[in-house]
């Protein structure tokens, strides 16, 4: 204790770390633990038939599969955006910076209704995507379109920072010594920015697996083909299901984690190589 107080430098460590784990675990750990407690009430039997059941592994398939497209997506362009709005100066620019938190200050639900209105069969896009045989709204194609809508904020708001704080200088001495345009992108710009892309690219995805309002109006909700995980884990609920939802939960709570994890190690180890470099 004596060594603990000689090497505490601020005040006030114990009633903050207190206050921290008191919050983390009323907001974050107790709900976590109540899915696994719920659950725990079924058999492994009954666990394994609720999880399995082919329904839902089609749920699965489409919750995760069109988040990280539209998270993969919203790397992309969420840095094109990004880039523009740090290096270029235009008329308009603050406003489309304002723009880009829009889904932030969305409802979802009314993002939902807005994006199916464009998109459906007789919307502003969709009239003019049906006759080259493409459908949006009611597909997985409109699923990708409203993760996509909601995650790119995360992207853009993660990378901008990074690309504000960039020493030009380097930029400056890559030309001087011959570099082309590419090459500096490639060898000296992209590397710095990558940590927070992949920091980017793991929010929107996370984001996008668990989402709900948004989707929910514009998929269709037809079941092995356009229901998602949270819908069927509503379903659940309705029915009273509650050992049945939360199961569906602990395995999407788990999937879950072990992505971001993975791309949580992916980070570090670009982190690392860049120090190293």
């Amino acid at each position: 204790m004596k060594w603990f107080k000689e090497r505490s430098i601020l005040p006030g460590f114990g009633l903050s770390l207190g206050f921290t784990v008191l919050y983390l675990g009323l907001i974050v750990l107790i709900p976590l633990a109540a899915i696994f407690v719920k659950t725990s009430s079924l058999s492994w039997e009954q666990f394994w038939h609720t999880v399995t059941d082919d329904r839902v592994i089609a749920s699965y398939k489409l919750s995760f599969g069109a988040a990280l497209i539209g998270a993969g997506i919203n790397a992309v362009f969420g840095f094109i955006v990004a880039w523009v709005l740090v290096r270029y100066e235009f008329p308009g620019k603050r406003f489309i910076d304002a723009l880009v938190d829009l889904p932030f200050a969305l409802p979802t639900a009314v993002a939902g209704i807005a994006l199916t209105a464009i998109y459906a069969p007789r919307g502003w896009i969709g009239s003019l995507m049906e006759p080259l045989g493409i459908k949006t709204a009611y597909s997985p194609l409109g699923i990708v379109i409203a993760l996509t809508f909601i995650g790119i904020p995360f992207v853009v708001r993660t990378v901008q920072p990074v690309l504000q704080e960039l020493d030009k200088d380097i930029e400056e001495a890559a030309v001087s010594l011959g570099a082309r345009r590419w090459t500096i992108f490639r060898r000296v710009i992209f590397p710095e920015v990558l940590p927070a892309l992949i920091t980017g690219f793991a929010i929107a995805f996370a984001r996008a697996v668990g989402e709900y309002g948004s989707v929910v109006f514009i998929s269709g909700n037809m079941p092995m083909k356009t229901e998602i995980a949270p819908l069927l884990i509503m379903t659940k609920l309705e029915q009273f299901d509650y050992a049945g939802a939360t199961a569906i939960a602990l395995v999407m709570l788990v999937l879950s984690f072990i992505l971001l994890l993975i791309v949580n190690l992916l980070q570090w180890r670009t982190n690392r190589r860049l120090l190293s470099a």
